[in-house]
């Protein structure tokens, strides 16, 4: 499985991958996220799915850069050429594969800004090649696995958030899915894009330089629950004697 994040804040953009695959009884790290640029601007990409259809489709996409990458003014010019050569990836693949018992799986995270978009764009494609568009309304997306990581960013991340508090709290949900997963784990590698100057930041973070942070996020998480009120609960010692349980499959 995957863990690959994309934040869209008005200050830029946070992408988090994870670079664990498992196969089996085996477990590798390869990385899952690239970066991408012309004389316009600069982009990255983040896959989710088997493996030899990203490279595939990524040699293809890289190969188009190299010949029409002048062309692309704009973000979704390259979500549109990226979804093609999936499409075409799809045309060559996808009978073997179904053959062989697999999916044909790929989802991708794309983000950046090009010379003649108004503001940096992030967007998720499908397999099928068709995309969304994230928007300021729920800035956030993740490919891979989701559910354990997503409830604190639908709690606290807005657009108006800052990058370093998008960056913490993008780390606090991979790390939720790390502890509650064990297809999902370091290293990771972040990628951020800054607004103000257009720079993007690449970095790779091993499990040990963030252990102090997964330590104090247990700490804190564990001192917050014990903060929450307790009346409700005991609200269960105050039911009436009388009151008894409906006794299920009684027939009168």
């Amino acid at each position: 499985m995957t863990y690959c994040l994309g934040i869209k804040v008005e200050e830029g953009l946070v992408a988090l991958a994870d670079t664990r695959i498992t196969s089996g009884s085996e477990t590798t790290t390869a990385k899952k996220i690239s970066l991408h640029s012309n004389e316009h601007g600069s982009l990255f990409l983040m896959t989710s799915g088997l493996r030899s259809i990203r490279d595939k489709a990524i040699t293809y996409f890289e190969e188009v850069l190299e010949e029409e990458g002048h062309k692309f003014e704009k973000m979704y010019n390259v979500v549109n050429s990226f979804g093609q050569q999936l499409r075409r990836v799809s045309k060559e693949d996808k009978a073997a594969l179904t053959e062989a018992g697999l999916f044909f799986n790929l989802y991708t995270i794309v983000g950046g800004k090009l010379i003649n978009d108004k503001e940096h764009k992030l967007y998720l494609l499908y397999p099928e090649g068709n995309w969304i568009e994230i928007t300021k309304a729920a800035p956030f997306t993740i490919i891979g696995n989701s559910g354990y990581g997503k409830p604190i960013l639908s709690r606290t991340i807005n657009y108006e958030s800052s990058l370093r508090f998008g960056l913490k709290t993008g780390f606090l949900s991979f790390d939720s899915t790390r502890v509650s997963s064990n297809d999902v784990g370091f290293p990771i590698d972040i990628v951020i894009y800054k607004e103000n100057t257009g720079e993007m930041i690449e970095k790779r973070f091993e499990q040990e330089d963030l252990r102090h942070i997964s330590s104090i996020w247990d700490t804190k998480l564990t001192s917050v629950i014990k903060e929450i009120p307790e009346e409700w609960i005991d609200q269960l010692n105050d039911l009436s004697e009388n009151e008894h349980p409906p006794i299920i499959g009684h027939e009168q």
